[in-house]
């Protein structure tokens, strides 16, 4: 028995393949929780099965976005009577290689890496507390040194954020117990910090939501100097280990003022500060790495609430705030804002009152923040100054030599992008974003070799490259799964590649086919690979595309009476008719705007 659900055009392969007697159409049920109400006898015009399959899950896919559509378009309409306000601090560790108050240096950690084989394959494991100094482990006697590098990528980040870098400053203690903090105490600078009163713009460039309007400038109340803490693991719930490696290495805080007002704009914040400090070298990882962290303060009130008596930094009227900590993600910084202006929402209509807390959010149970520990203040933590270490002095002149020598910034980048190279800012931002920053110096390196261009030349030239280097290549390392380098294809190689084109010595399809050959590792020169491989364009003559125009409008005459009738009406059918020639000719010898003008000229009165 033929125990198989099979489309007419399988029943009809399988009986001209083999000696079987001719199958009746066969009968197939689905069962009924599938939603298909009842049996369906095969007929040569019912749908194959996968196609009905494909329809049935598409539709459910609908279902469910119409549902989820629906169910935010009802939170967009309750949040109508609500203002939501957000203050973000972030911690991002330094790009130094010294620890804030030791001398141990962080690159004697790299040296005490284990190389660990595994079969084929190979990777370095950090050794625990193999880079700690006796000040890192809180061990008595032991005394704070200021590590003084620490200060170039510091003040880099505070002047990429416009902020005004104090000349003299203060550490603090700041007292609480955990156990990744062995001296009970955290050196920051809460008091007295070395930067202030900088700022941050947003645009819809980088990411802000409709709601927000077209730009929103985010201020940044300080940015302070202080100790990361140990790294904890859990191993389970009666014992944690404790990694000393990280602890003392220095971060800065960025504190905003709360001017954020929609979950999307604080993600955006959130992305745009850490871009920043990449481009300004004053950090190398980020959050993906566990080098940037952030705690969000969320507070929500009624469009109008005389009641809410609440202020932070000299905003006043806010709402009871939350904080929520150590989002370790841009999607966690949204997803936990949302989730926590839903529950102070709920809380409020009804009847109650928020409370000032600590929060966490889990990925494990995504759409809940949960309670951690009522919200400490100021007499809490019992800040005072420490004793053991000496007021920061920063010189200007130290302030302005790192000003006049800092990178730019990816605002100053993408306008650069767009005006020099006629870039759109969607691939700008993409070359911005990619490897780094390594394509677009692979991208800069190809454009300069095509020698120096200004004005209109330079901008189609910038954007011919751009579509090579962004659409075709990616295109490849998408289809092969492959990780760009710069050593993948040799920029000069590009370059002559970009070259051919414009001097109309290569077709788009034969261009296509040299960039596969160079990414497949030809290390030969462009134009002996395309003379080898004969993609060189060779023009075709124009009694060659009158023939072809012919023997095309004589196989599909429907199409061709169509675009007689309607003329230039029918730019679908001419388009097809246009394929047909390019599919049948020659592609490394036809031009297409010459075979479109050869098919105008043959089935348009008067010409193209």
């Amino acid at each position: 028995m033929l125990r198989r659900c099979l489309s007419s055009r399988f029943v009809s392969t399988a009986c001209s393949q083999h000696t079987l007697p001719r199958l009746r159409p066969i009968t197939f049920c689905i069962p009924q929780s599938r939603s298909y109400q009842s049996a369906s006898v095969l007929r040569s015009d019912h749908a194959p099965l996968r196609k009905q399959l494909k329809e049935a899950a598409r539709a459910g896919r609908g279902q469910q976005d119409g549902e989820a559509l629906k169910r935010e378009r009802v939170r967009q309409e309750r949040l109508a009577n609500w203002e939501l306000t957000v203050g973000i601090e972030i911690h991002a560790q330094l790009n130094t290689g010294s620890k804030l108050f030791s001398r141990k240096r962080l690159s004697q950690l790299m040296l005490s890496r284990m190389l660990t084989v595994t079969g084929a394959s190979a990777e370095y494991t950090d050794v625990p507390n193999a880079a700690t100094w006796p000040f890192d482990l809180a061990v008595p006697g032991s005394q704070p040194l200021f590590q003084f590098p620490v200060l170039i990528p510091a003040i880099r980040a505070a002047l990429a954020l416009n902020c005004q870098v104090q000349p003299r400053s203060k550490f603090d203690r700041k007292h609480y117990f955990y156990h990744d903090q062995p001296a009970g105490y955290q050196i920051t600078q809460y008091y007295e910090p070395f930067a202030r009163d900088g700022h941050l713009t947003l645009t819809q460039h980088d990411g802000l939501g409709k709601a927000d309007g077209e730009k929103l400038e985010i201020g940044i109340k300080q940015i302070q100097l202080e100790q990361d803490t140990a790294k904890t693991q859990e191993q389970d719930e009666e014992t944690s280990l404790i990694d000393f490696n990280r602890s003392g290495h220095a971060l800065i805080e960025i504190i905003s003022l709360p001017h954020l007002h929609s979950a999307e704009a604080a993600a955006a914040y959130v992305r745009k500060v850490q871009s920043i400090l990449y481009a300004v070298d004053a950090a190398t990882t980020g959050m993906e790495l566990g080098g940037l962290r952030a705690d969000v303060n969320v507070s929500v009130r009624k469009f109008g609430d005389v009641d809410s008596n609440h202020s932070y930094s000299g905003v006043t009227g806010l709402g009871q705030r939350t904080e929520i900590k150590n989002l370790s993600s841009f999607k966690s910084v949204e997803d936990a804002i949302q989730a926590e202006t839903d529950r102070q929402i709920d809380v409020l209509e009804s009847g109650g009152t928020i409370q000032g807390e600590t929060r966490g959010w889990s990925l494990s149970s995504p759409g809940v923040t949960r309670r951690l520990r009522g919200k400490e203040g100021e007499v809490d933590y019992r800040y005072m100054p420490d004793p053991d270490i000496s007021p920061l002095y920063i010189h200007p002149e130290v302030v302005d030599q790192l000003r006049e020598n800092l990178p730019p910034v990816p605002e100053r980048l993408l306008d650069m992008l767009c005006a020099r190279y006629g870039l759109t800012v969607m691939d700008a931002q993409a070359l911005l974003s990619l490897d780094d920053g390594g394509r677009l110096l692979w991208y800069q390196d190809i454009v300069a070799r095509l020698g120096v261009l200004e004005g209109d030349a330079k901008s189609r030239l910038g954007v011919q490259v751009g579509n090579w280097v962004l659409h075709e290549l990616g295109a490849l390392l998408t289809t092969t799964e492959t990780h760009w380098h710069p050593d993948l294809i040799h920029p000069q190689q590009m370059a002559d590649l970009v070259s051919l084109q414009i001097e109309n010595k290569l077709t788009g399809p034969s261009a296509k086919r040299l960039l596969r050959v160079l990414f497949d590792g030809a290390k030969e020169s462009v134009a002996a690979i395309a003379e080898k491989e004969n993609l060189l364009f060779m023009p075709m003559a124009n009694e060659e595309y009158d023939q072809l125009a012919g023997v095309v409008i004589e196989a599909n005459a429907d199409e061709a009476d169509t675009v007689r009738s309607n003329g230039k009406q029918a730019k679908g059918k001419l388009k097809f008719l246009l394929g047909q020639m390019m599919r049948q000719g020659d592609r490394n010898r036809m031009e297409a705007q010459r075979a479109e003008r050869v098919l105008q000229a043959k089935l348009l009165p008067g010409g193209p």
